[in-house]
């Protein structure tokens, strides 16, 4: 309560007592594999061009690339990639610079481990206008997919071959309160290394290749040979290259991840990432108990929803059945067939990155509550196997949904169904709409908590919910004429005993009655005379 003390006019702001609930978000998938390269924090991804500049192209390893790629060929907009490798070992890449006179000056660090950091240079120049003392310096960072001793000319301005992928920055300097401070530059500019300051002035020029063995690096000349890390690769000749980051004998306990607070990683991490509504693994076969964890990681969050597919080898259709229970999991079948941009042929990828973005793009044409089914797969050029309706009349009821092709309609996605036995949660549609609900809702009135608990809060939380209940019913998520018809929102003595007062509880009760897919069509059609 406002106190006036002096005469005068006072002029308040007065709470109008609604709160809206905004909409959460449905469509931001997170995407588990392993990458070429790059960090084991997940990262934010919004197209596919974003994905390769951080995590590298396609391995054999793994099928995350393709995956994402369906994803946003699909309609998918946002998401989150989490790298899994193996948990020991997970040495990074390091190499230190030092200053013209041999001190350390700072190191470089690859972002994220595996052998791949041993394929990262770091040049240094004189910037072209740098002053007399030289204090002005260019970097250049270079990955190559090849060994070090492959690559000619690693500090000039035309190495061969190319690299993968190159940074530059220009016009760098020493002093920490410049604008130009090599260390507040390259900070979350660089996808491949990370800079960290150990001494004072400037490095030195030159070229330095990251090193696993002992962080120190292996130097050039910095010009135009690389002699000495051709005698390195020469002393190592006995250990093949390799680019895929550490990917082999991935576990279970890779993809759940690290828990540590400075260290999250896998599913893990992605327990700290508010937006993630649809999870999905592509590579979830080839490591077992990985489907269950993605499945109690949605049930357990209570929010998402789990995309499964099923194995190359399914075997005998007839045999077939869904590998868990839960209506917050969906399976789908058979794998699609797509053009790998990178060779032009044919190649078998798992649908789940496909359907993800079919996800995303049915909640923004119509929303969440239409099934996403019926729906063209983009970029599927054919199906592994092609499914007849008898095959789907064995597979439909044990919710494995299909991808089917029709003559003149494309390869369609023709099925809705969740993994659940319980009828209540059989389509999918309906699971997604009651996360949104609950997503919603929590994150709308969270003004509630330690208000006082009394009849005019409950008015004040009733009102809320109403009017966002009232919208998703006009938005035709909803069935019934009338919002009375659609939902209701009880919030009152009926709800609450004075006990659950005393101990603080706020009980809201809430029902909704959600459209259902038109699974079956049936046109009931037979001769009529006209007299009857």
């Amino acid at each position: 309560m406002p106190e006036y003390l002096a005469p005068g006019v006072y002029v308040e702001e007065v709470d109008s007592g609604s709160k809206s609930v905004e909409g959460a978000s449905t469509s931001t998938a997170g995407f588990l594999g392993q990458t070429e390269r790059g960090p084991l924090k997940p990262q934010l991804v919004t197209n596919y061009g974003d994905f390769t500049r951080v995590y590298g192209g396609q391995i054999d390893d793994s099928y995350l690339a393709h995956t994402v790629q369906g994803f946003f060929n699909n309609g998918g907009t946002r998401c989150f990639i989490a790298r899994v490798t193996p948990e020991e070992p997970h040495e990074i890449a390091k190499a230190t610079l030092t200053d013209e006179d041999g001190d350390d000056v700072l190191t470089a660090t690859a972002i994220g481990p595996g052998d791949w950091g041993e394929t990262v240079s770091v040049t240094v120049r004189d910037a072209p206008m740098s002053s007399d003392d030289n204090t002005i310096f260019n970097m250049v960072v270079r990955y190559w997919s090849v060994e070090p001793g492959d690559v000619e000319n690693p500090g000039s301005d035309d190495p061969d071959p190319a690299p993968e992928e190159e940074e530059r920055f220009d016009d760098l300097t020493a002093e920490e309160g410049s604008s130009q401070y090599y260390g507040t530059i390259l900070e979350g500019s660089s996808t491949l290394i990370e800079i960290e300051s150990v001494g004072d002035g400037r490095p030195e020029n030159g070229t330095v290749w990251l090193d696993l063995d002992n962080g120190g690096g292996v130097s050039t000349d910095g010009g135009d040979e690389a002699e000495d890390v051709e005698d390195d690769a020469e002393a190592d000749e006995d250990d093949e290259a390799s680019t895929d980051g550490g990917t082999d004998g991935v576990t279970l306990a890779d993809y759940q991840g690290n828990d540590s607070p400075e260290n999250r990683s896998g599913l893990a991490a992605f327990e700290e990432i508010d937006n993630i509504s649809i999870v999905c693994a592509p590579d979830e076969n080839d490591v077992p108990g990985v489907t269950d964890a993605l499945v109690t990681h949605c049930e357990n969050m209570g929010e998402r929803f789990a995309i499964l597919q099923a194995p190359q080898n399914a075997g005998a259709i007839s045999d077939m059945e869904t590998p868990v229970d839960s209506s917050y999991a969906a399976y789908y079948y058979p794998w699609i067939e797509i053009i790998d941009p990178a060779t032009g042929t044919t190649e078998l990828v798992p649908p789940g990155g496909h359907l993800a973005g079919i996800y995303a793009r049915s909640d923004n044409q119509t929303g969440v509550h239409k099934a996403p089914a019926n729906e063209v797969v983009r970029g599927a050029q054919g199906l592994q196997v092609n499914i007849t309706k008898a095959e789907q009349d064995l597979l439909n009821p044990k919710g494995v949904n299909c991808i089917r092709e029709f003559q003149g309609r494309g390869i369609r996605v023709w099925g809705a169904r969740t993994t659940a036995s319980d009828p209540s949660w059989k389509y999918i549609n309906v699971r997604r709409l009651f996360l949104f609900l609950k997503q919603s809702i929590d994150d709308g009135t969270q003004w509630v908590v330690f208000e006082p608990n009394d009849q005019d809060l409950w008015a004040r939380v009733r009102q809320t919910v109403e009017q966002f209940l009232t919208t998703v019913w006009r938005d035709g998520a909803l069935m019934g004429t009338t919002p009375e018809e659609a939902f209701y929102v009880r919030c009152d003595e009926s709800t609450m005993t004075q006990d659950d007062i005393d101990n603080g509880r706020l009980i809201v009760e809430i029902g909704v009655a959600p459209v259902k897919p038109a699974e079956f069509v049936i046109f009931r059609i037979g001769q009529w005379t006209g007299d009857s």
